[in-house]
């Protein structure tokens, strides 16, 4: 099935911005969809992001909307997620992944400080 890797998280002041990616180079399967999650300290894992790779449509949880941007490099294979204003509260390990799913991968950590 092939794996995801995400990169770009860091450590930021509140306001400030990060821009992950998530490299899909080396998925060998057909991918519809590409969406974002996070996972707080002692919190589930939710849903922050959608790009369908088929109709372009963009989706996001209400808390990021305004906020983040979720956008695909085709050449690349890789989707990033922009966030812009970023609040302590996103601090989580942000992931990847696909439609069809694949396994989790690591993630990578952002940290926002007030």
């Amino acid at each position: 099935q092939g794996h995801l890797v995400e990169s770009g998280g860091g450590s930021v002041q509140a306001g400030g911005s990060l821009m992950l990616s998530c490299d899909a180079s080396g998925r060998t399967e057909r991918i519809y969809a590409m969406n974002w999650f996070r996972q707080a300290p002692g919190k589930e894992r939710e849903y922050v992001a959608r790009i369908s790779f088929t109709t372009g449509a963009i989706n996001y949880v209400d808390s990021v909307r305004g906020r983040f941007t979720i956008s695909r490099d085709n050449a690349k294979n890789t989707v990033y997620l922009q966030m812009n204003s970023l609040k302590p509260e996103y601090t989580a390990v942000y992931y990847c992944n696909s439609n069809p799913p694949t396994s989790w991968g690591q993630g990578t950590q952002v940290t926002v400080s007030s």
